[in-house]
């Protein structure tokens, strides 16, 4: 893979375009392996995390191989490519329900024939391609909220009168795919809500943390520490986050709810971190 870098990187400019049609990115591999390389990994989740603002229709991921091997042989093989960065994608919060084709296709056959270049050609149709398509942009009209209509913002939600079992999700508290940190938008919620937490002293909470997309209730690979521990990584960081506002500690408590419970709506909307009061102290 390393004499093939040089290469890569100029396919690359090529390769990865931004336009109002699609997105592309191509991820290769090592001969007869389907299993995905670090480095391209790496590749790939930065990729990932550039369709985070993205709204997307659909993905389709197709399996190459080079031209060595019987024809049976490639068409498993670049099946198995495919299925692999499928996984990746599901494993960092994009919703398979977005992914309309994983097709292996075999083999490319050699275009050029130059004894040279080769084995660098061959290294490049030993990939997976990738193109997502965006939604087409609607511009919608805005109109007013009507009064009767407007929702307590958390804030407001925190200061009202609260409940055992209570729940409160923090909307508008959005967090990087694949990360446990948040937006910076939303560190600007997430101190209006600290402080209404500080003045709010008679409860006691547990903070979850929820992720989309993932398969069977599992939880998300936190991209920071490569641990399947996302949604506790979050409710861990908004836990740290208000403890470092001045709420104090012993009145809270974080777990990672994994997907367990997904809204059904956005994929987006199920990162998430929701706080479910335990206890109310008697009012004054």
């Amino acid at each position: 893979m390393n004499k093939l870098i040089r290469l890569i990187l100029i396919v690359l400019c090529c390769n990865i375009a931004s336009s109002q049609s699609k997105l592309t990115h191509d991820v290769y591999f090592d001969t007869d392996k389907y299993v995905v390389p670090s480095t391209e990994e790496n590749r790939l989740l930065l990729f990932i995390s550039n369709l985070t603002d993205i709204d997307i229709e659909s993905i389709s991921i197709y399996g190459f191989c080079d031209d060595v091997g019987a024809d049976d042989y490639n068409l498993i093989l670049s099946q198995q490519r495919a299925d692999a960065i499928k996984s990746i994608f599901s494993n960092n919060e994009i919703s398979e329900s977005l992914i309309s084709n994983v097709d292996g296709k075999g083999k490319i056959l050699l275009k050029i024939v130059n004894e040279k270049n080769l084995l660098k050609i061959r290294g490049l149709n030993r990939k997976v391609e990738i193109i997502v398509k965006p939604k087409p942009k609607i511009v919608e009209e805005v109109k007013p909220i009507a009064e009767t209509d407007k929702k307590k913002d958390v804030p407001e939600q925190i200061k009202s009168k609260l409940k055992v079992g209570d729940k409160i999700t923090f909307e508008n508290i959005l967090f990087k795919t694949g990360y446990a940190t948040v937006t910076p938008d939303s560190k600007k919620i997430l101190n209006a809500i600290a402080d209404a937490l500080v003045e709010r002293d008679d409860i006691y909470f547990t903070i979850q943390g929820h992720v989309c997309c993932t398969q069977f209730s599992r939880d998300a690979v936190n991209r920071k520490t490569k641990k399947r521990n996302l949604s506790e990584a979050r409710a861990k960081y908004v836990y740290n986050y208000f403890a470092k506002k001045g709420v104090s500690k012993k009145r809270m408590r974080y777990m990672g709810m994994r997907r367990k419970f997904p809204l059904g709506g956005d994929p987006k909307f199920d990162r998430r971190v929701e706080i479910l009061i335990t206890y109310v102290g008697n009012e004054n």
